[in-house]
């Protein structure tokens, strides 16, 4: 009687790491490099891109940034979750990710994130040859990685720290275009930097006990009455509304961008005091749908008015 051999297995001094792929496998993999949070990163590399050469960039320089953004993007989410396995673990919302079931194991998916990373850099060098966006990407990867990541374990401030990494993207799409910084990229990096402080306060409230649990230290977790959290959404939302008209006023946008930002900016900032009035997970969730219209709303008028 015939019988299979087993899978050979890389022995890591934890859990046995399987070599052969399955389907499941691969779905696995795929969910460590978070595709949907990277849908509005790699949005925000194309428009940073398309704003800095006014429309005028080649086709495939635009889709080589955006690949090789993805790649060292998708290396950088592996590689978070192999550092917060265990605080995954003790959340409900992250405890069935494959490192904390226990489908991959740290070694490999280590392995998996270094590999996407180190190639998409490798791969940015090769294909746009902008040596100034080569080091912006490395930068946005140890800072989300190695500085934001155990940051959240210690101090509140770990969500300004970890802005600085995620305003970067439409830099780095600005500067594959253009080979050089200047006070566009500034201002997209602004606009961004001040939209993730009530986008992620939001987040952190709407889970603020599985993170309480899991010792990460949000602002909300140890603000329990929510005085100071809804007091920087309204902060952030405030100091969106004139950077977001300065477009208009460095003659980069006309009237439809201005008048467009200044009412979707108006409904951000009323969802922050609506969550100001009544600190609960409702209102935190209006304002976190807030954000995810807001974004985009605000890079499409921009390119509305920029590439028409």
């Amino acid at each position: 009687m015939k019988t299979e051999a087993p899978s050979p297995v890389l022995r890591t001094g934890a859990k046995p790491v399987e070599l052969s792929l399955s389907w499941a496998r691969i779905a696995d993999l795929i969910e460590l490099t978070k595709p949907r949070v990277a849908i509005l990163v790699l949005f925000t590399v194309a428009a940073g891109a398309l704003l800095g050469s006014k429309g005028a960039v080649p086709l495939s320089l635009l889709l080589n940034t955006v690949l090789g953004t993805a790649l060292v993007a998708a290396g950088a989410s592996a590689l978070n979750q192999v550092f917060e396995r265990h605080s995954d673990a003790l959340m409900r919302r992250t405890e069935n990710r494959p490192l904390p079931a226990g489908r991959l194991g740290a070694f490999e998916a280590s392995l998996f994130g270094l590999f996407l990373a180190l190639g998409g850099l490798a791969y940015l060098g090769w294909t746009v040859r902008q040596p100034l966006t080569v080091l912006i990407v490395a930068g946005t990867l140890v800072g989300y990685v190695f500085v934001y990541t155990p940051l959240k374990r210690k101090t509140t401030l770990n969500t300004l720290v970890g802005a600085v990494p995620g305003a970067l993207p439409p830099v780095i799409g600005w500067t594959a275009a253009t080979g050089s910084l200047d006070g566009g990229a500034l201002l997209l990096f602004v606009i961004l930097f001040l939209w993730q402080v009530p986008h992620f306060l939001a987040i952190a409230w709407i889970y603020r006990e599985e993170y309480a649990r899991a010792g990460l230290k949000m602002l909300p977790v140890l603000d329990r009455e929510g005085v100071q959290s809804s007091r920087q959404m309204i902060a952030y939302c405030l100091a969106l509304l004139p950077v977001s008209l300065m477009p208009v006023l460095v003659h980069q946008a006309g009237l439809l961008y201005g008048a467009g930002s200044l009412a979707i900016g108006v409904v951000f900032l009323y969802s922050a005091f609506e969550f100001r009035w009544k600190k609960d997970v409702i209102q935190a969730r209006r304002v976190l749908r807030a954000s995810l219209v807001y974004l985009p709303v605000l890079l499409g008028l921009l390119l509305l008015e920029n590439l028409v």
